[in-house]
């Protein structure tokens, strides 16, 4: 079972993922951009608020980290059996490179296929909140961290409006696979709703 973590900056999801990961005998935690020792070069270029990248660039970067990391560890996990829970996957690119920095979506979705074999989640989790909320909290969770990680909170308003508008939009068009998580409220009453919408979709917390 492949279930991903998806929404705009601060929406929480990396602390729900943890949380969920408690419930799941064997889960496979990880993240995109990262997850293996090279990815997570990358990942120190792509987030650093003093990296200036082309858009294209930037593309290439993620897509460059998302081969490794599937190769490395997501299809090694799948193919034993275990379920992986990852912070961020293809729908990220889409909603942060297509409708966030405009590139075109058909390729974006060609350039995924081909990084990860085609790979698709079984169940996508897409936690969502105002743009506004969620810039104020990872701001604020950016002025303490010790590593800087802050290039994308660094974007102006529009762009994650977008990007949020984006996520909603995929959502929108695979019922099936997204569920949307209410972002807001506590953390205990955010991972209640997850916790119910996972129960209701897999066995794995059966």
């Amino acid at each position: 079972m492949f279930i991903t973590f998806e929404g705009i900056e601060g929406s929480g999801k990396s602390t729900q993922l943890r949380r969920l990961a408690e419930r799941i005998d064997g889960a496979v935690l990880t993240k995109e951009p990262g997850g293996t020792p090279l990815a997570d070069r990358i990942r120190a270029i792509l987030l650093d608020s003093s990296s200036q990248l082309d858009p294209v660039a930037e593309l290439f970067l993620f897509a460059a980290s998302r081969r490794q990391h599937v190769v490395e560890i997501i299809k090694p996990a799948l193919d034993r059996g275990a379920t992986v829970l990852c912070d961020r996957f293809t729908d990220s690119t889409l909603a942060y490179q297509g409708f966030g920095r405009l590139i075109n979506l058909d390729q974006l979705r060609a350039l995924n296929a081909w990084a990860t074999t085609s790979l698709t989640p079984d169940l996508t989790l897409l936690f969502d909140l105002p743009e506004e909320v969620g810039l104020t909290r990872a701001r604020s969770r950016n002025a303490e961290a010790v590593r800087d990680e802050g290039r994308f909170e660094a974007e102006d308003l529009r762009f994650h409006r977008r990007v949020r508008e984006g996520y909603r939009t995929l959502a929108f068009a695979e019922p099936a696979r997204f569920v949307v998580i209410d972002g807001e409220g506590s953390g205990d009453d955010v991972f209640v709703r997850v916790v119910g919408e996972v129960e209701k979709r897999t066995e794995v917390l059966r």
